[in-house]
């Protein structure tokens, strides 16, 4: 079945994030995420706090992906509850990237913008019951172990 509403997105639990300097010698790009992340933490916490990036939102109007299609970039934090099993809300920053809708308006980007808070809220729920929160958990555990192994080396770029 075709989805009406396509949700990506990488996803960075912000109570594993170690250290929050930013590297003398990062790219730009690398720098403004490092920052993004900082700014996240400053303002929610790293308790039951999620950071998403590298993702999208796209809606699709009509059946024809040529017209009728709006595809919204967004970052930012999803929130939830005490047990990480709700999803309380997003608190995103999202711009249009492109559209194939020849009868949008202002008003119309607008309500679209608002929507995508609830529709990556309904999806970050969906991610946590199909056990992706709990598999992103320990892959980071497991290369923090790694890390304490092997004195806090783990390899480059990583």
């Amino acid at each position: 079945m075709h989805q009406y509403v396509e949700i990506s997105f990488d996803c960075l639990p912000l109570r594993t994030v170690g250290r929050i300097d930013i590297p003398l010698d990062a790219s730009p790009a690398y720098r403004a995420h490092c920052e993004r992340v900082q700014a996240a933490l400053a303002a929610h916490g790293a308790h039951n706090t999620y950071y998403l990036y590298n993702a999208h939102c796209v809606f699709h109007l009509t059946n024809d992906p040529q017209q009728g299609m709006l595809d919204f970039a967004f970052t930012g934090t999803a929130l939830t509850d005490e047990t990480d099993q709700k999803t309380l809300r997003c608190v995103l920053d999202v711009e249009l990237a492109q559209e194939t809708c020849d009868w949008l308006t202002a008003p119309i980007v607008e309500w679209f913008r608002r929507s995508v808070h609830e529709a990556v809220r309904v999806e970050f729920d969906r991610y946590i019951q199909a056990g992706d929160l709990q598999k992103t958990r320990e892959r980071i555990e497991r290369i923090q172990r790694e890390s304490d192994n092997r004195s806090g080396y783990v390899g480059m770029y990583l």
